[in-house]
């Protein structure tokens, strides 16, 4: 089955192209953005070689709909999606951190407190927590936001204001949003039997000084998920939790002998094993959003949103 790897498109009034980890984002005139959202998975900050059929439509088709349905607690960027793996929108200067925020112990911060570790992002996490248990409130956990091929970084509220990364009246804003979204996530998870872990969401500004909700939100790559049936029996007897994220993927590679660190060679990844990743994925967007997920014509991928996102731009000039 084919999937969309890399672009290279040149759109109508086109200035610039960032290719990210997932996503390539293209600038054009009148600080429009046009994001594609590729078939690319990375684990460990690392690209991985092999491309998951339907993924960037499953998230950018997520991204819509969380995006429309949290509009009223902080505006987005998003102007339209011409195509099922495209979101136009406004561009906007991105803050140098991304907001994670934590309900319970688990990924990152479970091997974090599994390691003895209590202070996670100048944080302190409480004692007596086993894994996937709720925290008391919700931890933000802040992470630099590195360029391509780096880490992003864990780092506390106290160093981004110190170095200044972010003034301490806008991070109080992206810290009221970040708890809002966050909030309104959990609600939407449990309409839908679901419990909304942990994510992160990414802030930036206009070029009018107004804080928006960039990238996307709420999707399998950036959130972890359980099943909250059986939840509180799991936890009481020591059994794993149903988790509806990426981390899969994550423990695939651990089992594999890699972590994403210097010298790990990237395990064979075959075409059995994309599949599996692809049915996970749609099957996570189908129980998130309760819409049925309709897979796009992946005959002509490339041309298709070539077409779709000129129509568009045509469209914006006799509008």
């Amino acid at each position: 089955m084919s999937t969309l790897t890399h672009s290279e498109f040149e759109f109508p009034g086109q200035k610039a192209v960032y290719h990210g980890k997932v996503r390539d984002v293209y600038t054009l005139e009148n600080d429009l953005l046009v994001m594609v959202a590729s078939d690319r998975i990375s684990a460990f900050d690392v690209v991985l070689p092999k491309g998951i059929p339907h993924k960037g439509q499953v998230l950018n088709q997520m991204a819509e709909h969380f995006l429309t349905a949290t509009q009223d607690i902080v505006p987005n960027w998003r102007t339209a999606s011409p195509d099922p793996v495209v979101t136009v929108g406004q561009r906007a200067e991105a803050f140098k951190v991304e907001m994670v925020i934590r309900g319970y112990l688990s990924g990152h911060a479970a091997r974090t407190y599994a390691s003895g570790e209590r202070m996670l992002c100048g944080v302190r996490m409480p004692e007596g927590l086993k894994e996937s248990d709720a925290f008391p409130e919700a931890l933000i956990t802040p992470t630099t936001k590195e360029a391509l091929g780096a880490h992003d970084e864990d780092i506390s509220r106290e160093e981004i204001l110190r170095q200044g990364i972010v003034s301490e009246e806008d991070y109080i804003q992206l810290e009221a949003y970040t708890r809002a979204l966050f909030a309104r996530g959990q609600a939407m998870a449990a309409e839908r039997g679901l419990i909304l872990v942990d994510t992160k969401y990414e802030f930036g500004k206009l070029a009018s000084g107004q804080i928006v909700l960039i990238d996307e939100i709420h999707t399998p790559d950036s959130s972890r998920y359980f099943l909250a049936e059986g939840y509180a029996e799991r936890q009481a007897s020591g059994e794993a939790q149903q988790q509806l994220s990426k981390e899969f993927v994550r423990q695939f590679l651990i089992a594999n002998g890699f972590q994403g660190k210097e010298g790990q060679p990237i395990p064979e990844l075959t075409d059995a094993w994309a599949q599996s990743v692809s049915e996970r994925y749609i099957q996570l967007f189908e129980l998130v959003t309760g819409k049925t997920f309709i897979p796009a014509d992946q005959g002509d991928i490339p041309g298709r949103i070539q077409t779709n996102v000129e129509q568009f731009l045509s469209s914006l000039k006799h509008a």
